[in-house]
């Protein structure tokens, strides 16, 4: 049972890492969907599979023998919930960025970068945009705690 497992969740994650590297907005999400449900069947898969037992203990005995572990059950079922809310807005998100590109393929929205004459919002010019590093005279002087000791 569990070798069957882990090949649903290898093929899950082979069509969702296939589908998330798609030239297609649509086909990343639903592989990001994909994605989170191998997520799920693996959490699943932390818990004890062959056992029918509920996770009730007796009455009387302080410990569950041969029983589920309810802690992956619950995992699953709030990574269901947080999954379904990623995807829909991640739906939203794609409709509203094809609506505003009018195109549906990743490398043309690539080549959306605003152009280098664009006032509000310059391209990144390399090296022009890079960070200055404080002068290296700083790394020779003593630290506050070392002057202090």
């Amino acid at each position: 049972m569990i070798w069957l497992l882990a090949l649903t969740i290898w093929v899950t994650v082979s069509a969702g890492i296939y589908l998330a590297l798609s030239r297609d907005v649509f086909r990343c999400v639903f592989g990001l969907g994909i994605l989170g449900s191998a997520v799920i069947l693996a959490l699943f898969a932390s818990g004890r599979l062959g056992s029918v037992q509920p996770a009730v203990i007796p009455l009387g005995e302080t410990v569950l023998h041969d029983a589920a572990n309810s802690l992956p059950q619950a995992l699953a079922l709030t990574a269901i919930v947080i999954g379904f809310a990623l995807i829909c807005f991640s739906l939203v998100l794609a409709l509203r960025l094809i609506q505003r590109a009018d195109t549906d393929d990743t490398q043309a929205l690539r080549m959306s970068e605003p152009l280098p004459t664009d006032p509000v919002k310059p391209p990144y010019n390399g090296a022009e945009h890079e960070p200055t590093l404080p002068a290296a005279s700083h790394a020779s002087a003593p630290s506050s705690r070392e002057a202090a000791a």
